[in-house]
């Protein structure tokens, strides 16, 4: 016991001390004079030493909490979470100017571990602004057009799919489920008849595994982990739950691996039958160059980027728009009218017709604007220096594009937290789009399917409701209208009773 009060009172363990605390405060110090925003540099809130703004967030609901800062410093303001330089982006303006009028500067991705540690940065979603990407993205557009995306042939394609999902909705008999998978087995159907040459049956035990991966790889890619793996990066490695994100990803690449394995062993290169097909055709022609960016880890991730681009965000906004059915059953009887003067009950709906059905299309597109599906779209990454509404903006910040700002911004929208069919009609009725309707992001980085998704959309709205009457199950409440936040906005679990018309 003397021993140990006599090492307590040593001259040398206070020193040590002394000297820890006077390392920590110099490095406090260091961390806050970094730190200091210029002159010119958007403002925000102060950063705490190390962690920065993250007691300023919630990642539970990340995009209300971008929303607050808004309406306190303005419509551009930065951000420091850990040592991450963020600047958001809030108004049409500002998202506009950064993403459109400056789109060379700030169409780069972030580093983001939890997405590159297994490779997902060499397709196109989360691959950089280069010569690479821009090769992959002009060929994959290109690819997509020839397959029909924009044409009358895939407009054919997604009918039929439409009459498969109609007829899984009638299998029910009116009775009370919930239609999630359904409507996430159609429409991954769309896509994967172009990138697979087939589609899937509803009932494949397989493939509806991989979807349930899929769900809850969103899931776990959101909240406060992603931004702990920047600072910790060492984390990806070390054993524990979190890795559960990593098995799950690794099992989808494998999926799609063995997917194009069996094409690979039956490719003819005279006989085009998908994109997997023309992705080797291009291989072939580049095999010789060593820097070709069309490599078999390339053609994993651009389809993994098409496959998860074209069914989470098509089949979460069509549960939006049956949701707003339920919850508004006058809006719902009036498309129901509009479809019966302009396509009646023995035709199938086809593309032509949107153009005759301004209130079902308006339906369509406020979906897309009160969903928000992807309030943040993908952080981008600036890759020079440059202003943004006369803020100095430094290379390597990343930039987070606020699209709730925007898509119910009340400057813009009579109603924006309402759902209201008539923010896109005029007072004639006829269909109005304003140019604040970006839920396909824009710029450089928009959307390469959204010629496509606006087709399906409408095709599958459309024909639902043409042999369908939706209403909430008998002795049950109303379901709810608020968004759960994963890496984007759905809606929470409901049912449904789909009765013939």
């Amino acid at each position: 016991m003397e021993l140990l009060f006599k090492f307590w009172t040593f001259p040398v363990f206070w020193n040590a001390c002394l000297i820890g605390f006077t390392l920590i405060l110099f490095a406090m110090v260091f961390d806050l004079i970094n730190r200091r925003r210029k002159a010119g540099y958007p403002p925000g809130p102060f950063p705490l030493p190390f962690v920065g703004n993250i007691f300023s967030l919630d990642f539970n609901n990340f995009p209300e909490s971008l929303t607050k800062l808004r309406n306190e410093y303005g419509n551009i303001y930065s951000l420091q979470v850990f040592s991450e330089n963020i600047v958001v982006l809030n108004g049409y303006d500002a998202v506009k100017e950064g993403f459109v009028t400056k789109s060379d500067d700030t169409s780069g991705r972030p580093p983001t571990p939890i997405f590159d540690h297994n490779g997902f940065n060499n397709g196109i979603a989360f691959s950089n602004y280069n010569k690479h990407w821009k090769e992959r993205r002009r060929f994959t557009l290109s690819i997509l057009r020839d397959f029909g995306m924009g044409k009358k042939s895939i407009g054919e394609r997604v009918r039929e799919e439409a009459g498969y999902l109609c007829a899984a909705f009638q299998e029910k008999r009116g009775c009370a489920f919930d239609p999630f998978i359904l409507l996430n087995n159609a429409v991954s159907n769309v896509i994967s008849s172009i990138i697979f040459g087939d589609r899937f049956e509803y009932n494949d035990k397989k493939f509806r595994k991989m979807i349930g991966m899929l769900r809850e790889m969103f899931e776990m890619e959101s909240g406060f982990m992603p931004q702990l793996y920047k600072i910790f990066p060492w984390l990806l490695n070390t054993p524990g739950p979190h890795q559960k994100l990593f098995t799950l990803q690794r099992k989808y690449m494998d999926f799609l691996r063995e997917i194009i394995q069996e094409h690979r062993e039956t490719w003819d290169p005279n006989i085009r039958r998908d994109f997997i097909d023309a992705f080797f055709e291009e291989m072939e022609k580049n095999k010789n160059n060593p820097e070709s960016s069309f490599t078999y880890q390339s053609i994993v991730c651009v389809i993994s980027d098409l496959f998860i681009g074209g069914t989470d965000t098509l089949s979460n906004t069509l549960r939006w728009a049956l949701l707003m059915m339920l919850l508004h059953p006058h809006i719902q009887r009036r498309v129901h009218k509009e479809i019966d003067q302009v396509i009646g009950s023995d035709r199938i709906p086809s593309v032509e017709d949107q153009l005759k059905m301004p209130y079902t299309n308006a339906v369509v597109h406020e979906t897309q604007r009160y969903g928000n599906i992807l309030p943040m779209s993908l952080f981008h990454m600036t890759n020079n220096d440059l202003k943004i509404q006369g803020y100095d903006i430094p290379k390597g910040t990343t930039i987070i594009p606020n699209l709730m700002s925007v898509l119910k911004d009340e400057t813009v929208w009579e109603k924006p937290y309402q759902f209201y069919p008539e923010h896109f009609l005029d007072a004639e009725g006829r269909f109005l789009k304003s140019e604040s309707f970006i839920p396909f992001s824009a710029g450089r980085r928009i959307c390469l399917g959204e010629m496509l998704a606006r087709m399906e959309l409408f095709l599958f709205f459309t024909s639902l409701l043409q042999k369908f009457e939706f209403h909430i199950p008998p002795k049950q409440p109303p379901p709810r209208e608020d968004p759960i936040f994963s890496f984007n906005l759905s809606p929470w679990p409901f049912q449904i009773c789909a009765q013939l018309r």
